[in-house]
């Protein structure tokens, strides 16, 4: 065992979001998702239509989560939903559905001054894609980083545009790395995403994405696995041609995480490795095991590989 595997204050073998979270903060903080009727450019026509091929999000939107409901009611509802299992805590307004970036600066400010106009609301954790920002925005959200908790999460699904174009992504991978490089020193958590397992992306192609997009300055990285949901034009895809998804097996996943971990960033936080679809919505992989079941494997396998975040990893200039 080497010092360098406890180098981020927890006991884990790589370095995991919420123990990075609780350093940065003294008391639970948890994230209210938030709907706030946004669209995206590759739904509502500008790019395209129909959204990216996998994207459902009644599959993961809380019933509090609601367009119809204004963002302060949403937020009420979202802290007397988490006050039943917790107590004396702070909150992140998460916009999660869609892309909330995607609409004049005007309303953008609007939306987000709403939700930090509650007392209980410390910043703005706001996922988006890297074709929906401008430099107005970002030189306001610099601003608001000065008071507030101001987190970007950048959907860029996979680094390999073949398959970005397969599944009607809309933006290529170059465009989110600009983005990104764009965000950073701004005092902007920067947070990125991958899909693994989309047509004409490999296990060796997906985890040179995770590798590659670690060296560019994000803070954090989630991960997770192609889900094939009911209700999706890629359903319907894999209905027809499923030998187009390499869909993991669970240990096949397992071994294919600890091969990201040991080759990335040791710098890069881990918030996520698994989706978890609600019951009925899920066509495929179905593995029956949830989110903690998973993480209690992966800190087992990584022990029995003795291995750790950065332990192969190769700083590129």
């Amino acid at each position: 065992m080497t010092d360098k595997q406890f180098q981020w204050g927890n006991n884990k073998r790589y370095n995991d979001f919420p123990s990075s979270f609780k350093r940065r903060f003294s008391e639970r903080i948890q994230k209210i998702s938030i709907d706030a009727g946004f669209t995206c450019p590759n739904r509502d026509g500008s790019k395209g239509v129909g959204g990216c091929t996998y994207c459902n999000n009644s599959s993961f939107n809380p019933a509090y989560c609601s367009p119809k409901r204004s963002i302060s009611e949403q937020i009420a509802l979202g802290i007397d939903f988490f006050n039943a299992k917790y107590k004396a805590q702070r909150y992140l307004a998460y916009f999660q559905a869609y892309s909330n970036t995607y609409a004049p600066l005007v309303q953008l400010r609007d939306k987000y001054e709403e939700a930090l106009s509650h007392e209980k609301v410390i910043g703005l954790v706001i996922g988006t894609r890297p074709d929906c920002i401008s430099d107005s925005l970002l030189n306001y959200l610099e601003e608001l980083a000065k008071d507030y908790y101001i987190s970007i999460e950048y959907g860029v699904e996979s680094l390999n545009n073949n398959a970005l174009n397969a599944i009607n992504r809309g933006h290529t991978y170059q465009e989110a790395e600009k983005t990104i490089r764009k965000t950073a020193n701004r005092g902007i958590h920067i947070g990125a995403h991958l899909v693994n397992g989309l047509p004409f992306d490999t296990p060796q192609m997906m985890l040179e994405h995770a590798v590659e997009l670690s060296n560019l300055p994000i803070d954090t990285l989630k991960l997770h696995q192609l889900q094939i949901l009911n209700h999706t034009s890629m359903a319907k895809e894999y209905q027809v041609e499923p030998e187009k998804f390499h869909l993991f097996e669970m240990e096949e996943y397992l071994d294919f995480v600890v091969d990201v971990i040991e080759r990335i960033n040791p710098r890069v936080s881990l918030e996520r490795f698994i989706n978890q679809a609600p019951k009925g919505w899920l066509i495929a992989p179905k593995w029956g095991i949830k989110n903690f079941e998973f993480v209690a494997k992966l800190d087992k396998k990584l022990i029995e590989r003795d291995s750790w975040q950065g332990k192969l990893f190769v700083e590129k200039n």
